[in-house]
C-alpha cells in the first residue's frame, strides 16, 4: 500500500523499461488514455523495444493514437479486440463515452476480433500486443499476461 500511496508521475517513468504495460478498464480511460501524450510515448517505446502491451475493456482506447517511428498507429494491422458498440449498449453507456471504442479500433486499421456472445470473456494475443474484450475478460487476460510473462 505504500508504494500505491507514493505511485509516480508517468512523466518520471517515462524513460523506465517495464516488463508489461497494462492499462486497465473502465468508462473514464477513454477521457483520459487516448490524448496522453505520455502514455503513448511509453506505450510506443514499450511495443519497439517487444515488451508486452496490455489492455483490456475501455483501457483499450489508450491504444488508439499511438504511433510508432514509422509514423503508423501501433494497432494498425494487428488483431485485437476491446469493449464493442453493442456491448456499450447492453450497459447503458453509449451517451456517456466520448466516442465509439468499436468503430475508432477499425478506423485505425485493427482487425476487431468480438466474443461470439457479447460480454463473455475474449482475449486476443498478437505479437507483445494482448487485449481483453470486456470485464468479463479479466481472469482469462490475467493468466494470458502471466504465461506470456512467464516467457521472457
Amino acid at each position: 500500500m505504500e508504494e500505491l500511496n507514493n505511485s509516480k508521475n508517468l512523466n518520471e517513468v517515462i524513460n523506465d523499461s517495464f516488463d508489461c504495460i497494462y492499462l486497465a478498464g473502465g468508462h473514464a480511460t477513454m477521457y483520459d488514455f487516448p490524448d496522453d501524450e505520455n502514455i503513448n510515448k511509453i506505450i510506443s517505446q514499450q511495443y519497439e523495444n517487444r515488451k508486452m502491451v496490455a489492455a483490456i475493456c475501455h483501457g483499450v482506447g489508450g491504444l488508439l493514437n499511438v504511433r510508432l517511428n514509422n509514423g503508423e498507429y501501433l494497432i494498425k494491422g494487428k488483431s485485437m479486440t476491446g469493449f464493442d458498440w453493442f456491448e456499450e449498449t447492453i450497459a447503458r453507456r453509449k451517451r456517456e463515452v466520448p466516442f465509439n471504442l468499436e468503430a475508432a479500433i477499425k478506423e485505425r486499421g485493427a482487425d476487431l476480433k468480438k466474443a461470439f456472445i457479447p460480454m463473455t470473456s475474449n482475449v486476443v494475443v498478437d505479437g507483445n500486443l494482448i487485449t481483453g474484450q470486456n470485464p468479463f475478460s479479466s481472469k482469462e487476460m490475467a493468466k494470458v499476461v502471466i504465461e506470456q510473462l512467464e516467457k521472457i
